[in-house]
């Protein structure tokens, strides 16, 4: 058994053109592998390829070449399997308003071919809270029962692997929490867990691993401590003991800011000085420290360097 829930392998899609507008290479020869068991973001900006990618995984996009393999099934050779694999969690609500909770997950099951005596509807219903709405018209739920629902329809088939595509975006606080709260335990359970997002900190929080996607390929791919060690800035946040200007006489690669409430923000390479040899420096400067923090680089820090310096090329 592999130790891969998705194999990709040169995958290319290319929308024809159409009208006015020109063919579009969405992807330019993806490789990527997902091991199983992980949380796996999938992140990129706008019109990156994630979207394609995602709907090529769903079987709802069709491949201009490369392969597929998921939970071990050719996409090709064993389409119906390699589509019972995976759930998808859609960006976009895609509910009957007439059905209740509990009818689309019957109704999704059923799509699944599960067989009622192996149905999950009153359990999936408690996971995603919505026990007592069970009855209630889609059409009645609020934005954020509605995503809830989206999950739960993603579960019915009990897949390996589950897709979730910006998951919170436009839900509140609360919502976010108990959605990875759900997310956390099933991983627990086995289940490998890809997310695409655009709130960077959560990926960093919940992804193992992340590969970044621009403009069709993938650009970086990596563990999220690995790559959070690529960007190597750093600030030491200091509050002088007296109000202060940006003192004069640095070393140049040091780069003091001024901000609100009379703090100085001095940035510095990692790889050039320490941050005792930055304090040195500020002290030399005359400045006298009251309080000092430091500040780290995080997920976005990374996301903007990498995918600038791809555009740049």
């Amino acid at each position: 058994m592999t130790e891969n829930a998705i194999k990709i392998t040169g995958l290319r899609k290319t929308y024809a053109a159409t009208g006015r507008s020109e063919a579009k290479e969405a992807l330019k020869g993806i490789d990527l592998e997902v091991r199983r068991g992980s949380i796996f973001g999938l992140l990129g900006p706008n019109g990156a390829g994630k979207s394609t990618l995602i709907n090529i995984l769903a079987g709802l996009v069709v491949k201009s070449a490369g392969s597929v393999r998921i939970w071990g099934f050719d996409q090709d050779v064993n389409p119906r399997q390699s589509r019972a694999a995976i759930g998808i969690m859609p960006q976009e609500p895609n509910l009957d308003p007439f059905f209740t909770p509990r009818g689309s997950l019957e109704v999704q099951a059923g799509l699944y071919g599960v067989p009622k005596g192996r149905r999950r509807t009153e359990e999936i219903l408690d996971l995603i809270g919505l026990a007592d709405k069970a009855e209630a018209y889609a059409r009645s739920l609020s934005g954020g029962m509605r995503r809830r629902l989206l999950l739960g329809k993603a579960l019915v088939h009990s897949p390996p692997i589950l897709v979730l595509d910006e998951p919170t975006a436009g839900v509140d606080i609360e919502l976010r929490q108990q959605l990875w709260q759900n997310v956390r335990m099933l991983n627990r359970q086995g289940m490998t867990i890809i997310l695409t997002t655009h709130y960077l900190e959560e990926a960093e929080e919940m992804c193992d691993e992340i590969a970044i996607v621009n403009h069709g390929e993938i650009v970086a791919r990596d563990t999220t401590a690995n790559l959070l060690g690529q960007v190597t800035g750093k600030t030491l946040v200091v509050r002088p003991r007296e109000p202060t200007p940006p003192p004069a006489g640095l070393p140049p690669t040091i780069r003091c800011d001024a901000r609100e409430g009379g703090t100085l923000a001095f940035s510095f390479d990692s790889r050039r000085a320490t941050a005792g040899q930055v304090l040195d420096a500020i002290r030399e400067a005359g400045v006298t420290i009251e309080d000092v923090r430091t500040e780290e680089a995080d997920l976005e820090d990374v996301f903007l360097s990498i995918t600038s310096e791809k555009s740049a090329a």
